[in-house]
């Protein structure tokens, strides 16, 4: 059995006093589930969130690390600094690192080396935009993204990974993936990872979606064989809905 895992990703959303709402509104409405529950609110509220929920069931997230150790990147965090304060998993190669702070593959697989080497278990996102879609490449964009950022690793180490499917095309853009649409890609990096390593490595790993996952929509796309939760981004921020998509992935 595969790990069920939701996990909120709040972006550069909520302030100190926001971020604290929140949580208690989690708290309150976020019933014990079987699925793994996270949310990863920004590095200044970390440590706060952390306090907060210590003794929950919810685990708090990075949204992005470096991959020094440390030295001079100014305004950078480094993995050991979040092991520090509690923090055990990173969010590495989302969408929006990739689009607009210019993250490619190299850069990526450096991250999730030094996220490796502080024992911190890794949340790798990849996935294609909406002009690879239209052009067929889709596939092509996705086996690249993963053998790039990932496929150097040996096989002991992807019980460190969880992957998470963002069909980019289909966040904030008008354009929808079906339920369909969303299995037939997972069932394809399944086969990937299958065939760089084994069958066992493969049917192990936890691939979520990250293509606009909310309330009405949640159930039906968890459903599918190989979608083993999602990677929630504006729903995430409100208390009641990211519960009922909880819920969904029991």
């Amino acid at each position: 059995m595969r790990n069920k895992i939701v996990a909120g990703n709040w972006k550069m959303n909520k302030n100190s006093a926001e971020t604290a709402e929140l949580i208690d509104d989690l708290i309150s409405t976020v019933k014990p589930a079987s699925a793994e529950v996270m949310i990863a609110p920004t590095f200044v509220n970390l440590a706060a969130a952390v306090n907060k929920l210590d003794g929950s069931s919810i685990e708090v997230v990075a949204q992005n690390m470096h991959f020094a150790e440390s030295g001079a990147f100014t305004g950078e965090i480094s993995g050991d600094m979040l092991r520090s304060i509690g923090i055990q998993t990173v969010i590495l190669g989302h969408s929006e690192r990739r689009a607009y702070f210019g993250e490619d593959d190299a850069l990526l697989a450096k991250k999730v080396d030094a996220a490796l080497k502080v024992g911190m278990r890794i949340i790798f996102c990849f996935g294609e935009e909406l002009q690879e879609r239209k052009a067929g490449d889709h596939f092509n964009v996705v086996e690249r993204q993963l053998k790039n950022g990932l496929f150097h690793l040996n096989a002991s180490s992807w019980g460190q990974i969880v992957l998470a499917y963002e069909p980019v095309w289909a966040i904030g853009t008008g354009e929808t993936a079906s339920p369909e649409q969303a299995q037939e890609m997972h069932a394809f990096i399944r086969k990937t990872i299958a065939t760089a390593y084994d069958e066992s490595v493969s049917q192990k790993v936890t691939i979520l979606y990250g293509g606009s996952v909310k309330p009405g929509n949640a159930k039906e796309i968890f459903s599918k064989e190989d979608v083993d939760g999602g990677l929630i981004g504006g729903a995430s921020l409100v208390a009641a809905d990211f519960a009922a998509i909880v819920a969904a992935a029991q």
